[in-house]
């Protein structure tokens, strides 16, 4: 696995490659994801390094998985080639990638003390299994404010496909497995 502070080599052009696969303009894949048309031509350019949900918005309006961004694109499906993506208070890593037969992909997500992260709704369908592996990790999904603990060895399921987050309010770094589900 790689890490990475700004976006690899391959980011950039993975994501120009997918937009292009679809035949859209950069105007379409803005109206599409929600992300702007002068972030994604910065993202593409490999001058931006993108947030987490930003990817999570263009990885949704692409239908595409989280992971599917992070593979290079010549060689999709090995895990080998996947990127783990690093930004301020939250790491994600790809444990398994994107599996077409079991519409799954594992992640393995840190987030770091006081580290918070929202994420809009993914493509509809989509449901999320977390399981703790250490610290303390709160969660909300849907329109209701109420945060759940999650701590090692436990797991969560909500249905991903509505805005949801994570957060760590702790003084160490907190880690969990996200199984992400996707519709046929």
């Amino acid at each position: 696995m790689t890490l990475f502070q700004t976006p690899p080599n391959e980011l950039p052009s993975r994501v120009r490659q997918l937009r292009r696969e679809k035949e859209w303009s950069l105007d379409r894949m803005a109206q599409i994801t929600g992300v702007s048309k002068a972030m994604l031509g910065q993202i593409e350019r490999g001058e931006s390094s993108p947030t987490v949900a930003t990817l999570w918005k263009i990885a949704s309006g692409l239908q595409v998985s989280f992971s599917c961004l992070l593979q290079s694109p010549e060689c999709p499906g090995t895990n080998g080639d996947l990127h783990t993506l690093q930004t301020p208070g939250m790491s994600v890593e790809p444990l398994f990638a994107f599996d077409p037969n079991l519409r799954m992909e594992v992640l393995i997500v840190t987030l770091a003390p006081g580290a918070e992260s929202h994420s809009e709704a993914h493509v509809p369908g989509a449901i999320e299994h977390l399981v703790g592996i250490n610290g303390t990790l709160e969660v909300y999904w849907g329109s209701s404010s109420q945060w759940h603990s999650l701590t090692s060895e436990q797991g969560i399921k909500f249905n991903a496909d509505q805005p949801h987050g994570y957060r760590n309010h702790t003084d160490v770094p907190v880690r969990f497995h996200c199984m992400l589900h996707y519709p046929v």
